[in-house]
């Protein structure tokens, strides 16, 4: 409204603005939920293969018990390999943590402007609502700045 501290906002343009939102919204969580499922594939794969290692050198151990040197390169071996997988997994695990985090935190932001938006054009309407109250002694009685004086 020229000529006031009120704002006009259009519905439609405000409400395709929430429809927007609700479909990043929907594609964020979609993609944290996939980022999700794929570092538990992950997690369980390394957990697999940690088992497999660990299966295969006691077999390996079985094998050459009877040699002490043998046995204890046998053993460095699994436990360096069993290192490495959880090494691996935890790096893992950290790298999607932090992807989702920071997905999150842009929604976050995101919803924090469109919320702030909302309240915002709220105050707007409900200022709009308090002038549309007054009385016509009341309207004269109000002092425009100077500038708005002529």
């Amino acid at each position: 409204m020229p000529m006031s501290a009120s704002v006009v906002v259009n519905r439609a343009e405000l409400l395709d603005m929430i429809r927007e939102l609700e479909v990043e919204m929907d594609e964020a969580f979609s993609e944290a939920s996939r980022i999700q499922r794929q570092r538990d594939e992950v997690l369980d794969e390394g957990r697999r293969e940690a088992e497999h290692i660990v299966a295969d050198a006691r077999n390996e151990r079985d094998r050459l018990v009877s040699d002490t040197e043998v046995f204890r390169v046998a053993q460095r071996r699994v436990e360096e390999a069993l290192a490495d997988a959880r090494a691996e997994a935890e790096g893992l695990r950290k790298e999607t943590d932090d992807y989702v985090d920071a997905k999150l935190a842009t929604f976050e932001i995101t919803l924090d402007r469109t919320i702030e938006e909302v309240r915002r054009g709220r105050e707007r309407l409900a200022g709009r609502s308090a002038l549309d109250s007054l009385t016509e002694d009341e309207v004269d009685r109000i002092k425009l700045p100077e500038h708005l004086e002529g």
